[in-house]
C-alpha cells in the first residue's frame, strides 16, 4: 500500500505511522500535516531519518497540494486524522474547528473522489453523540443520533456528515471509525492524562473540572491502530465501526493513578471552574467491530496508564519544550482567552 495520513504528526496520527511502519514494512508511507501549535515533528523524527516516512506541511484544506501529493506519491490509501480537537479551545475559537475539520475532510474528500483513490478512512470521537448520564446502562451505538454539544463535537459531526454524503452521492471507498478517548505516548500535554502525567513529573498542581465525577472511556493508542489496521483490511465499505475498551474513568480516578505513580500527594490536586458544555459521559458499543472483524483491545488500563506515564517521565525532551504552547489556560476561563498560554 501507499499510505497518505493526515495529521500525522499530531498524537494518534504519529502513533498510527509508527504502528503502520512496523506492521507493514513494505509500505509507502507519507505525513501531510501543517503542524498547528499541537503537531510536533519530532514525533516523526527517527521514522524520518531512517526512511520509513515521508512528509509534506501543508494544510488539508489546499485541496490542490492535497491532490499534488496524492498523485506525485501514487497514493492509494488516504487514513485521515487531521484536526483540531482540543473542546476547551474549541469554546475560545471555533471557526477554525468547523474550517479544519469541515472543510477540511471535505478538500479530502473531493480530493480522494477526483483522483479516485482506492480507500479513504476518516477518523471521528464518540463526541459526536452527546453525553450520557452518569448512572446511564446506556451507550452509544453506530445508529445512535448525533447530539453534539460543544464546537468541537459539532465540528467532528459535520465531518462524519461529509464524508457519508461522499460515500452515498459518489460512491466515495470509505470507512469511519469513531473511537472513545485515547491516552498513551507522544500526545500533547494539554489533554488530560499527559497534562496530569507531566504536572506531577514536575511537582505542579493537577487541574481537575468541578464535575470530578465525569467519566469517559478509555483507549491506549496502540489498541486504536490495531482496529483502524482491521477495518482498512477486513472492514467493509461505507460502514460505520466503533473503537472502545469498555473501561471507564472519572477525572479524580486518573488524578489519584497518576499521582500514586509518581509518589505526589493528594494536595496537588486542584478544582477549576468547568468549561462550558461539559460532557458527563461517554461510552461506545464496540460489539461490532468486535464481532465482524475479531478486534480487541489488549492494552490493560492501570498498565496502559502506569506506562505512559513512565513514557513521560522518561522523554522530557520531547515534552518540556511543549509546556507554554498551549492557547488554553484550564485554571481559570475567566482570565483565559485566544492566544493565552498554560502557566509554566
Amino acid at each position: 500500500m501507499r499510505v497518505l495520513i493526515t495529521g500525522g504528526a499530531g498524537f494518534i496520527g504519529s502513533n498510527f505511522a509508527r504502528y503502520w511502519a512496523r506492521a507493514h514494512p513494505n509500505d509507502h508511507i507519507v505525513v501531510f500535516d501543517v503542524l498547528t501549535y499541537a503537531g510536533n515533528r519530532e514525533s516523526l523524527r527517527d521514522l524520518e531519518a531512517g526512511g520509513r516516512v515521508g512528509f509534506v506541511q501543508a494544510d488539508i484544506c489546499d485541496q490542490s497540494l492535497v491532490e499534488s501529493t496524492i498523485a506525485a506519491e501514487g497514493i492509494d490509501t488516504v487514513v485521515h486524522f487531521a484536526a483540531e480537537s482540543h473542546n476547551s479551545l474549541a469554546v475560545l475559537d471555533p471557526r477554525r474547528f468547523f474550517t479544519t475539520n469541515v472543510l477540511g475532510t471535505q478538500s479530502l474528500c473531493e480530493a480522494v473522489h477526483r483522483l479516485e483513490v482506492g480507500r479513504f478512512h476518516h477518523i471521528s470521537t464518540c463526541e459526536v453523540y452527546g453525553d450520557l448520564p452518569l448512572d446511564s446502562p446506556e451507550s452509544f451505538r453506530e445508529d445512535s443520533p448525533y447530539r453534539p454539544r460543544t464546537p468541537y463535537n459539532a465540528s467532528k459531526a459535520g465531518a462524519d456528515h461529509v464524508v457519508r454524503s461522499y460515500i452515498e452521492t459518489f460512491g466515495l471507498p470509505a470507512t469511519i471509525t469513531n473511537c472513545s478517548n485515547n491516552y498513551g505516548p507522544y500526545q500533547f500535554p494539554e489533554k488530560l492524562v499527559p497534562l496530569f502525567a507531566t504536572r506531577a513529573l514536575t511537582g505542579r498542581p493537577l487541574p481537575l473540572y468541578a464535575s470530578t465525577r465525569n467519566r469517559r472511556e478509555w483507549l491506549h493508542v496502540e489498541d486504536h491502530c490495531a482496529a483502524i489496521e482491521a477495518v482498512l483490511e477486513r472492514g467493509r465499505i461505507g460502514e460505520t465501526y466503533h473503537v472502545g475498551s469498555g473501561r471507564e474513568a472519572s477525572i479524580e480516578e486518573i488524578a489519584d493513578l497518576v499521582l500514586a505513580a509518581t509518589g505526589q500527594p493528594a494536595s496537588l490536586k486542584t478544582i477549576v471552574p468547568d468549561r462550558p458544555g461539559h460532557d458527563r459521559r461517554y461510552l461506545l458499543d464496540s460489539s461490532k467491530i468486535r464481532s465482524e472483524l475479531g478486534w480487541e483491545p489488549k492494552v490493560p488500563f492501570e498498565d496502559g496508564v502506569a506506562a505512559t506515564i513512565a513514557w513521560y517521565d522518561e522523554n522530557r525532551s520531547w515534552w518540556e519544550p511543549l509546556i507554554g504552547r498551549s492557547p488554553v489556560v484550564e485554571e481559570g476561563w475567566s482570565p483565559a482567552g485566544p492566544g493565552a498560554t498554560e502557566a509554566t
